[in-house]
């Protein structure tokens, strides 16, 4: 049988039992996987740090969301959560009365507001994250430069999928 028949039939029995993933046959399918439990160790090792710092989930990644973007309307924060507006203004009202962000009028548009974060309310969350980014590089400087480029293109090329897939 051909690779490509062999991955196909494999992956077809394989949809029966849904409560296990079928070993990786391709490349792809490698890659998929190593997103998937990077992914998920991401978002537990944001819970634990979010928990830590008195926060929700939500919260925490609005303010990593605002951290990477910088000051913004709510309705950019909505387009790049995929919260609902509902949901962002909710989030917003948490982390306004935590201390960690301001909500002030927007000079460009009158109808709405700027968010921005408070400086010195994010100094205590920034001992949760130093180990794991000192970490990170400390791995990456193990890394050829050739290597480094490949996984910047991958982020970028991933990131290109999530901002254009449909709202689940």
């Amino acid at each position: 049988m051909r690779p490509a028949r062999k991955a196909k039939s494999r992956r077809a029995t394989a949809q029966a039992d849904l409560t296990r993933l079928p070993a990786p046959v391709t490349v792809a399918d490698r890659i998929v996987l190593e997103i998937r439990k990077f992914i998920a160790g991401a978002i537990f090792f944001n819970a634990q740090a979010a928990e830590k710092a008195g926060l929700g989930l939500t919260d925490m990644q609005m303010l990593h969301v605002l951290q990477l973007y910088g000051p913004s309307t709510p309705s950019r924060l909505a387009a790049e959560t995929r919260l609902s507006s509902g949901g962002v203004t909710v989030a917003l009202d948490r982390l306004e009365k935590a201390g960690y962000i301001r909500r002030q009028p927007n000079p460009a548009d009158r109808r709405s507001l700027i968010v921005t974060l408070i400086p010195a309310s994010l100094a205590r969350l920034a001992g949760l994250y130093e180990r794991v980014e000192s970490e990170t590089r400390r791995m990456l400087a193990t890394l050829p430069q050739r290597d480094l480029e490949a996984v910047i293109r991958f982020f970028e090329t991933m990131g290109a999928v999530r901002t254009s897939r449909p709202q689940p």
